[in-house]
């Protein structure tokens, strides 16, 4: 049977990419992990490889077409492989990853739900389209689906709110029109909902764009799905800023990149996560998925948004490694050069807000993590310090807020503490014996 070729999701909020080149030709073989195409997003542009080895046997898209992720764009085969029925038309796709088809013991025949199997994959939506269904308080089955099997979609959804009638059953926010603010006594009692804007005011109204829409409803869904605490640390950088300052130049002129502060940082939460396994984990129905490799997630603001790449196998780096591994993921975002995985697969996020001059914030997780950890701004700062001798005395230290969201779900405060205080200690006393051939 011919493999189908899909469109990947290149970031949480992805919903679309536009194929810009096919790199193979129909009727020509090509290798597994061979580029087989070249996609562009608002975020990424990047080669997507061929997922097995075969013959093109044919292109459901042609370059200049926008596809949403998940939908088959292509099958790979066998020469002369018919592909039947299954290329034969463009199903309406979904537009989000985790929503393009039921688990297996979902989509069984065996299952003892009543019903076709067609009526019951229709009710598998995704948890995100059940989030946004249960906040809204609208029945999915009211819904036509044009997903898989009639499921209903995230499109399908949003695009229903913004269509549907206002009642008090599904409604109970009626949002303010273009002519002005809702009158008086037309939203329910009870509704404390503030409208956007009056009647006169001078405003200029522009719809969401569909990455914005996503991103929004993602972190919704964190935050009902999450329960987050954030925990901060005051940390003296002093050390890392000294043993940095020394190295910097020689770590630049022989590894051929920036010694920033993030690769020290990086090293000692790698540390951490060994040393406290539920913060590098998931949370599945009543089970704990605890991840056994850990992977970074390094948050990169760009011009018109943000994205997440993925430093893998990050306790396995050096210093030089990780300052290698996060300067080439953050200069390839800017530049749209990331692949596929280098998205995707993050067990903890690490973001960094300090560099824009905050000094700290409380992050929301990325799910399905259960942690976030945030970087202020690192600045000299004067602080209680105590000599040999118990004697206090103000000092002049390179300090650092840094601030930790976790699901405490999982995570009970002390654990976070604990894991935020080895943290600390790592940063405040390691020797950072690595660099010794740079100073």
């Amino acid at each position: 049977m011919a493999t189908e070729v899909v469109m990947p999701q290149m970031g949480e909020s992805i919903a679309e990419g536009t194929i810009t080149r096919w790199l193979v030709q129909v009727g020509e073989a090509v290798e597994r992990d061979q580029p087989l195409f070249e996609i562009s997003t608002d975020k990424v542009d990047a080669e997507i490889p061929s997922p097995v080895s075969g013959v093109l046997l044919q292109v459901r898209n042609q370059e200049g077409e926008t596809v949403p992720v998940n939908e088959v764009v292509a099958f790979i085969g066998a020469e002369g492989e018919d592909v039947g029925e299954a290329g034969a038309s463009k199903p309406e796709a979904d537009t989000e990853a985790d929503d393009s088809a039921a688990t297996p013991s979902e989509a069984s025949p065996e299952a003892v739900e009543a019903g076709s199997l067609e009526e019951r994959l229709r009710r598998f939506s995704s948890p995100l389209v059940r989030n946004i269904a249960a906040k809204e308080g609208v029945d999915l089955e009211k819904i036509t689906g044009t997903g898989l099997h009639g499921r209903v979609t995230k499109k399908d959804i949003l695009g229903y709110l913004e269509s549907r009638p206002s009642s008090a059953a599904e409604a109970p926010r009626p949002a303010a029109t273009r002519a002005g603010a809702p009158a008086a006594g037309s939203r329910p009692v009870g509704d404390f909902s503030v409208p956007a804007y009056g009647v006169g005011e001078n405003v200029r109204i522009e719809p969401m764009s569909q990455i914005r829409r996503i991103t929004a409803a993602h972190m919704t869904y964190s935050k009902a799905t999450s329960a987050h605490v954030t925990s901060v640390f005051h940390v003296d950088m002093t050390r890392v800023a000294s043993v940095r300052q020394r190295a910097k130049a020689r770590f630049l002129e022989s590894s051929g990149t920036k010694l920033t502060y993030m690769p020290f940082i990086f090293q000692a939460v790698c540390g951490g996560l060994r040393s406290f396994p539920q913060l590098n984990a998931a949370i599945d129905g009543t089970d704990i998925v605890y991840k056994q490799d850990i992977h970074l997630g390094m948050a990169v603001a760009l011009d018109h948004g943000l994205i997440v790449p993925v430093i893998r196998h990050a306790d396995q780096l050096s210093l030089a490694g990780l300052a290698k591994g996060a300067n080439d993921l953050a200069d390839r975002s800017r530049r749209k050069r990331l692949k596929p995985d280098e998205v995707q697969g993050g067990t903890f996020t690490i973001t960094n807000p300090g560099g824009f001059g905050s000094l700290f914030g409380t992050p929301v997780i990325n799910q399905p993590q259960v942690a976030i950890l945030g970087i202020g701004a690192v600045e000299k700062r004067p602080v209680v310090v105590t000599d040999a001798l118990g004697v206090d005395a103000l000092g002049i230290r390179t300090m650092c807020y840094l601030a930790l969201t976790f699901d405490h779900r999982l995570i009970d405060g002390a654990d976070a503490d604990r894991f935020m205080a080895q943290i600390k200690q790592t940063l405040e006393t390691d020797s950072w014996n690595e660099l010794e051939p740079y100073l």
